[in-house]
């Protein structure tokens, strides 16, 4: 006879699934690249003039469109930001904070670079 066997509990400290992005050359400065994430959900992600990377929900929360890698990147008193193409509401690239709607924020996800390719965290922050 056997004793019944349950799985570990996964823990809370685990390191993320990354997902490969793109290659690092292919990631032009405040050009946006959607990435599809395992479930379907997709991030945007961001490399700032100064090398910084960043990747947040890419649906935007004021029109339900998946867009927000086409958004336009800029500055707000030395915040990184992120412009929605569709209505133009800004976002924080470090919190996805909403710079208009103090009640609304995007998810982020890690992002790491590595021999030459660009990763992006299977699940936000």
């Amino acid at each position: 006879m056997t004793a019944p066997t349950t799985a570990p509990a996964p823990s809370r400290t685990a390191a993320p699934a990354w997902v490969p992005a793109c290659p690092s050359h292919r990631l032009q400065p405040e050009r946006g690249v959607a990435v599809l994430l395992p479930g379907g959900a997709q991030a945007a992600l961001f490399r700032t003039h100064d090398g910084a990377l960043y990747a947040l929900d890419n649906t935007d929360p004021f029109t339900g469109a998946a867009v927000l890698s086409r958004g336009i990147v800029g500055d707000r008193a030395g915040e990184p930001t992120l412009a929605s193409p569709m209505l133009k509401h800004r976002f924080a690239l470090r919190t996805g904070a909403s710079l208009d709607d103090p009640e609304v924020r995007l998810a982020t996800y890690p992002v790491r670079e590595h021999d030459g390719r660009v990763y992006v965290a299977a699940r936000p922050h």
